[in-house]
């Protein structure tokens, strides 16, 4: 699914089940919340912590999603079309970083 797809996908979605979008602050909020559970899972399959009853890494893709879900969200209620935002990031982060990485000791082993 393309990014444009996926924004109307949630959009629809949004009219057909969820009344209407939070307001943008509350979705901020929202977002953070996903991100929590998201750095959670992350910390337990990935870093020292382990996972408590009923947690698993098996929970990570639908972290993602729902992650992704609420930042489409804002994109869609705030007027942010995300394939344009992706490419003029990208084209940024091209000018800015296109040998910065390369040449960073501290990746080259």
């Amino acid at each position: 699914m393309e990014i444009k797809a996926l924004q109307n996908t949630v959009d629809d979605w949004i009219k057909q089940h969820g009344v209407r979008y939070f307001n943008e602050l509350t979705n901020t909020a929202v977002l953070m919340e996903e991100v929590g559970e998201l750095a959670r899972i992350m910390s337990r399959a990935y870093g020292e912590q382990s996972f408590k009853d009923g947690e698993n890494a098996s929970m990570l893709a639908d972290e993602m999603a729902d992650v992704l879900f609420v930042l489409v969200c804002i994109a869609n209620q705030t007027g942010v079309d995300l394939t344009e935002a992706m490419r003029l990031n990208l084209e940024k982060k091209t000018k800015r970083d296109s040998n910065r990485h390369k040449e960073n000791t501290k990746l080259s082993s």
